[in-house]
């Protein structure tokens, strides 16, 4: 979404420019891409203080290539993800209800920005025309999708990352996206390689669910599976049982023109790999 630019224009405030990144390929790449090219430019991440260890040393990484710092914004309270979820009686986020989005990833964002005039820089790229990307409600805000703008692709990204020297963060070796280690998004392939890479993760991640005796109700990540489930050794064989055919299909079906999403989605998912929050993912 695009703002009307007249709001930022008739400000008497001074316009700020940010560039929002997730830790993922495409935030990173455009914050290479546009190096130079954006005046006064802030860097922020969104930080639940639950990411994955590789994000943040991936981070490290491109504030070192960028030589600015990178803000790390977390929610004003002072609240993090298990306070929060106290006070949501231990109900877990999910993709139908994506509070852990709303208030660890667009609350400290929309607070950074307050009512300035700001010119927000969306990294969804220009083979990802099904993507909004992120929306605010703020006049103030105009946002800007220069990887759209000049026809760049998922190919691309990769090579601006290769050529930065930065290459892609470590966790896209099992994983397909960047988010918090337990992200609900994730599909039963990344999950074994939580539990495969990070298996103390796996197991903090494991203790938030839930079963409760008297109600019969379960608090799981995964719709119908609990993680104890999923770790179960013939479960994990199957499931990359499953990546393995999937994988093989797509590589046949789409050739050049291959989609993470009929990659890593779960035949049994019920949810749409593209519907995930793109201030988490990008």
């Amino acid at each position: 979404m695009t703002t009307k630019g007249s709001l930022i224009e008739q400000s008497e405030k001074p316009v700020r420019h940010i560039l929002a990144l997730s830790g993922g390929k495409d935030s990173s790449a455009l914050a290479v891409y546009m190096r130079g090219k954006i005046p006064n430019v802030e860097y922020v991440f969104c930080d639940t203080e639950k990411e994955l260890d590789e994000t943040y040393e991936y981070l490290l990484k491109l504030e070192a290539f960028l030589g600015k710092k990178i803000h790390h914004l977390k929610y004003s309270s002072g609240y993090g993800f298990d306070e929060i979820l106290k006070i949501k009686n231990g109900f877990l986020p999910s993709p139908k209800s994506r509070w852990c989005t709303e208030v660890l990833k667009l609350k400290p964002y929309e607070d950074y920005m307050g009512d300035d005039p700001v010119v927000s820089y969306v990294g969804i790229r220009a083979d990802e025309l099904h993507r909004m990307g992120y929306i605010t409600a703020n006049p103030n805000v105009k946002t800007l999708f220069p990887f759209k703008d000049n026809n760049i692709r998922r190919e691309d990204v990769m090579r601006i990352l290769k050529d930065a020297g930065l290459g892609l963060p470590l966790y896209y070796e099992w994983r397909s996206r960047s988010g918090c280690y337990f992200c609900f998004f994730q599909q039963k392939r990344e999950w074994v390689g939580l539990l495969e890479n990070h298996p103390n993760l796996f197991e903090k991640a494991k203790a938030y669910e839930k079963f409760d005796k008297l109600t019969g109700e379960r608090y799981t990540w995964n719709q119908g599976e609990s993680l104890e489930e999923l770790a179960h050794p013939d479960r994990i064989v199957q499931i990359k049982a499953d990546f393995e055919k999937r994988a093989a299909r797509a590589r046949v079906a789409f050739k050049g023109n291959q989609k993470l999403k009929d990659v890593w989605e779960d035949e049994d998912c019920e949810e749409d790999f593209e519907i995930s929050c793109s201030l988490c993912h990008l």
